[in-house]
Formats: structure tokens, C-alpha cells, sequence
């Protein structure tokens, strides 16, 4: 493998690029016209433009990034997240192209990438399910009888889904066909595929989930869970590791539970397996990323490894260098999405012109982002400026280094979760580990923030006029008066 075409943009692309390069690989990035002077594309050794700014005419457009890879002698396509990184017939025309994709096979993208089938197959290797269903149901009456069965609330969720559509949470029997109907249709306007299905909704769950790397040699191991129940519209805004609530004995249970998942679809490459826990720390099996997940370097900080380096390696046929035995935690990591979006309304998307745009330095503080000042932000793709990282030796430590390393992080020219990260990091329930995926909705408000941007900014002008009067005082001149020589002197 000499040179590796990045199908992807923004901070994931400088992300594979930084490790090819430290490999010795050469690089190739692929930009639509709105990313023409972007850090990824100046990064790379070569870069070809595919189209223009909507991601439909350019990075969704596998043709031109198989002619991009063909024009530049490229042998290799890392897709990153997002885009085609879970797109089996992508992975399917790369590999007919004679290329080596960096990420499982078409038929592991296509099984996992079906939540009645990811679930089929999950079962069959014993891993903890929701109580509900395995099979695609459009009837009425037969979603009130499984209704009655698994008790309400119950979730109805698109089987091609995923970032929260096709998703209703229903709490009695008269709401379930109204809201069934809206499942469907939005899942067929997001996937083109309505089929749902339904499960027990687990009422304070906890979204925990578990990296696993598997190569072709038959090696398959764990490395430890993510705690990414922090969520806004079912999308993950602030991730650790590991989980406080996790104990040894759950850590080991969920960690085989799985390799069992990615064995049960040949898996290669790195993966995340999904679990809800409830409250009494039961686990269930939630679906499986086919690809590197946006929050993998808490991953690498607690354990010490670069998991593009492996996915790398696994693609060149590699075996893994380390057995589950050689792996182990290493103090705590904390990892903040820079996004966007305005936390003071509803965290929608903020575009404009990034005027300043800063990043904060130090030990243990990672920043991994595909901006910099000047830059536009594009109303295009999605918000996420940058994935802010902390490592400390405790969690106490970590979420301490967080708070410390948001204070340094200057943006201008656009609203962020900046703000929200500072208020996550400081509220009770996190900082004592007693929350779930309603973290927001539960302790989060406009209001909350704005109070406690008042309170920050009522301290800092007392201190303020503080130091002025004491600067003030200490500079006062001295009053005249005569000296023992019968002299004035001021």
C-alpha cells in the first residue's frame, strides 16, 4: 500500500492523512469546490476537485472519487465516517477496481447496516437483546399486540436508520399508529426504506459502546467501552472513556459480547458495537458502526494505540500485534464535539466566517479539526469545527483539563457548543456520573446557560473593577509634604 486516497473531508481526512504520512504513505485528497483551499486538501500529496459544494454532486459521488483514485495511481480508499464509509456497494465497486478498501467487507457493511438483520444475527450468538421484535411489521393491530406484549413505552425505529430518523418514542396505545405512520414515512424519505420495527423503550438508558478490531487472520479483540449518553437530537455531543458505571465484570461481559457481534459477520477492520444500559446495568445490544467512529480518539488516549495505523495494517493483512491480554486502561479521556450550532437556540446550525479562531495547547489536550481562521463555514456539510480532547489521569482530572482547555478555545464569527461543553462539565450529574441519554433534556435549557454566562460575567467585572481600584491606588501619587531638610517634594 503506497497511496491512500482519503474519500472524506474536513478533520477525519487530515486525521488518516497525518497517520499515512507518518506510515510513509503517500496521500490523496478528494475536495468539492467549497473545500478548495481547506487544510485536507493542502495536506495531502495530491488532491482532485469532484464537483461542486452539495455533498450529492461531489463526496456521495463514488464514480468520481473510483476516477480520482485511478488518475492519481492511488491503491487504496480510506472512507472515513460519514459519506460512503457505510455504503456496502461502495465498498463493493472499490474492491471490483482492483483497490484495497479500509474498512470490512461489502457483506459485513451490508448485514450490520440492517438493523433487523444486525439484530438476527446478534441473537443468534447470544448477545443481550431489547425485548420486542426481529422482523419488519407495516400492520396496525400487530404493532398494538407486540405493544401489550413488551409493555409501553415502546420505540419504533427505521431498520435502515440511523442520526436519530425513522425514530418515535411512543407512551401509550392511542398515539402508536399516528406515530408508526411518521416512523415510516421519514424513513422512507431519509432511506429510501420504511420497513420498522419495535422494541421496549428502556426508560434511563445509558449509551454505552464498545470498540472492538478485528483482522483476516481470525483475531478479534476489545478495546473497552465509550460513554457517549450525552446526546442532542439523538446525535452525540460530548464522549468518554470508559464509563464510570462500567465495573470489570460488566467491562469483560460486554467486551465478548462484542467480538461475538463481529464475528457473527466476519468482520474486519475497526468497529463499534452499540449497547443500552439501564439502570440496573443490564446491557442490550443497540446496532454496529461498520467504520471509525467520531469519537475514537478517547479510544486511542486510554489506550495508547492509533487505531487508523490498524486499520491500515488489518487492510494490508497484517495480524494485530496485540492479543486482549496485552490491552489495558490507562487513566481517563474526555472528548467534546466543536460543532457549529447555537446551544442558546436549540443548537441549530451557525454558519459564517470563522474572524478568529484559536485553538487551545497543552498536555494531554488533543484537537483534532479541519479549520482554521478565515475559513467559511459551509452550510453544506455537517457543523462539526473540531473534536476537542482531553486526557487526565483520573476523571476528575480529565473533566478538570476539559473546562481548562474550553477557556483557551477562541472562536469568532460563529455560535459552538463551546459553551455547552463548559456547562456539561460543570453540572452535578456529570461530574457524579448519575446520568443518561436525557442528560439534556433532563438539566439543560437556553436559560440555564445564559444564567450562568450572567453569574461568569457578573464575577469577572467585580474582579475587574477590583484590580482597577487597587491598580488605582497603588499609582495614586504620593501628597506633597516637607522633607527633614525643609524641602517639598512630590
Amino acid at each position: 500500500m503506497k497511496k491512500i486516497l482519503v474519500a472524506n473531508r474536513g478533520e477525519i481526512a487530515l486525521r488518516v492523512m497525518r497517520t499515512a504520512r507518518r506510515m510513509g504513505i503517500q496521500t490523496v485528497a478528494v475536495y468539492s469546490e467549497a473545500d478548495r483551499a481547506a487544510p485536507h486538501v493542502r495536506f495531502a500529496d495530491e488532491a482532485v476537485c469532484i464537483g461542486p459544494p452539495p455533498s450529492a454532486q461531489s463526496y456521495l459521488r463514488a464514480e468520481k472519487i473510483l476516477e480520482a483514485a485511478r488518475r492519481t495511481g492511488a491503491d487504496a480508499i480510506h472512507p472515513g465516517y460519514g459519506f460512503l464509509s457505510e455504503n456496502a456497494g461502495f465498498a463493493r465497486q472499490v474492491k471490483e477496481a482492483g483497490l484495497i478498501f479500509i474498512g470490512p467487507s461489502p457483506e459485513s457493511i451490508e448485514m450490520m447496516g440492517s438493523k433487523l438483520a444486525a439484530k438476527e444475527a446478534a441473537k443468534r450468538f447470544g448477545v443481550p437483546m431489547v425485548p420486542g421484535i426481529e422482523e419488519a411489521i407495516t400492520d396496525i393491530e400487530t404493532a398494538k399486540a407486540i405493544g401489550r406484549r413488551v409493555g409501553y413505552p415502546i420505540l419504533i425505529k427505521a431498520s435502515a436508520g440511523g442520526g436519530g430518523k425513522g425514530m418515535r418514542v411512543v407512551e401509550r396505545e392511542e398515539d402508536l399508529q399516528e406515530q408508526m405512520e411518521r416512523a415510516v414515512s421519514e424513513a422512507i424519505s431519509a432511506f429510501g426504506d420504511g420497513s420498522v420495527f419495535i422494541e421496549k423503550y428502556v426508560t434511563s438508558p445509558r449509551h454505552v459502546e464498545v470498540q472492538i478490531m478485528a483482522d483476516t487472520h481470525g483475531n478479534v479483540v476489545y478495546l473497552f467501552e465509550r460513554e457517549c449518553s450525552v446526546q442532542r437530537r439523538h446525535q452525540k455531543v460530548v464522549e468518554e472513556a470508559p464509563c464510570v458505571i462500567v465495573t470489570p465484570e460488566i467491562r469483560r461481559a460486554m467486551g465478548e459480547a462484542a467480538v461475538r457481534v463481529a464475528r457473527a459477520c466476519n468482520y474486519t477492520g475497526a468497529g463499534t458495537v452499540e449497547f443500552l444500559m439501564d439502570a440496573d446495568r443490564n446491557f442490550y445490544f443497540l446496532e454496529m458502526n461498520t467504520r471509525l467512529q467520531v469519537e475514537h480518539p478517547v479510544t486511542e488516549f486510554i489506550t495508547g494505540l492509533d487505531l487508523v495505523e490498524c486499520q491500515i495494517r488489518v487492510a494490508r493483512g497484517e495480524p494485530l500485534p496485540f492479543r486482549q491480554e496485552d490491552l489495558s486502561i490507562h487513566g481517563h479521556a474526555i472528548e467534546l464535539r466543536v460543532c457549529a450550532e447555537d446551544p442558546l437556540n436549540n443548537f441549530l446550525p451557525s454558519t459564517g466566517t470563522l474572524t478568529r479562531y484559536r485553538l487551545p495547547q497543552g498536555e494531554h489536550i488533543r484537537v483534532d479539526g479541519g479549520y482554521e481562521e478565515g475559513m467559511e463555514v459551509p452550510i453544506f456539510y455537517d457543523p462539526l469545527l473540531a473534536k476537542l480532547v482531553v486526557w487526565g489521569h483520573t476523571r476528575a482530572e480529565a473533566i478538570q483539563r476539559m473546562k481548562e482547555a474550553i477557556d483557551q478555545y477562541e472562536v469568532e464569527g460563529v455560535a459552538t457548543t463551546l459553551p455547552f461543553g463548559r456547562f456539561v462539565m460543570e453540572h452535578p450529574a456529570f461530574v457524579e456520573g448519575h446520568f443518561d441519554t436525557g442528560f439534556i433534556a433532563k438539566y439543560y435549557t437556553a436559560e440555564a446557560l445564559r444564567e450562568k454566562h450572567a453569574a461568569a460575567a457578573s464575577v469577572a467585572a467585580r474582579l475587574a473593577l477590583r484590580l482597577h481600584l487597587e491598580h488605582k491606588r497603588l499609582l495614586t501619587a504620593l501628597p506633597e509634604r516637607e522633607s527633614l531638610w525643609g524641602e517639598r517634594y512630590e
